[in-house]
């Protein structure tokens, strides 16, 4: 048996209106999930009510809450649907079980949580080491079918600007593509 032959197996199928979350940070929630379809936002809430969104995640993604399902802790971070979004949910405790019994199943988790740490790596160098404004060519150029999908407070959040900032951006970067006369 391989991962997703496990997620059909054992996974539950769930569907979210636009605006529900799978899960909101300060919550318990013990496992993963692969979006089928949809847009979902993964953000934070800082103590004065502040949101920093954490990524955005499509179809073939996976995501929980490593914190909550692995370490019996909260979720540090709410998981919010921007769309009609279908997910397979899957209790992390299922896939450590099965990890233990079936090596391929083991492999592909190992590879699975790679995927996160990866992610996550490359959000931490962009983040520390670029611009907001090369944050944004970068997300034009690897994910543009986004930018329809997502507000403009989100884009900045992300970036993590102000709104005015990211219309400053959005005009530096249109004068760069711009042919000149």
């Amino acid at each position: 048996m391989n991962f997703y032959e496990l997620l059909q197996r054992e996974g539950i199928a769930i569907e979210k209106e636009s605006g529900e979350h799978l899960f909101r940070q300060g919550e318990t929630d013990t496992s993963l999930y692969l979006i089928n379809s949809g847009l979902l936002k993964a953000y934070y809430l800082s103590d004065d009510g502040k949101e920093s969104i954490k990524s955005f995640l499509s179809n073939k993604d996976i995501i929980g809450s490593l914190t909550s399902a692995h370490a019996s802790g909260l979720c540090s971070f709410s998981l919010l649907c921007l769309e009609l979004t279908t997910v397979t949910k899957i209790p992390f405790d299922v896939i450590r079980e099965h990890s233990r019994r079936d090596v391929n199943i083991a492999n592909e988790m190992l590879d699975v949580l790679l995927q996160f740490s990866m992610k996550k790596e490359k959000r931490e160098y962009e983040f520390l080491c670029l611009s907001a404004e090369e944050r944004f060519s970068l997300l034009i150029k690897s994910r543009p079918n986004i930018l329809n999908n997502i507000t403009q407070n989100d884009l900045a959040r992300y970036l993590g600007v102000t709104p005015v900032g990211l219309s400053r951006i959005k005009k530096r970067v249109e004068d760069k593509t711009k042919p000149h006369k």
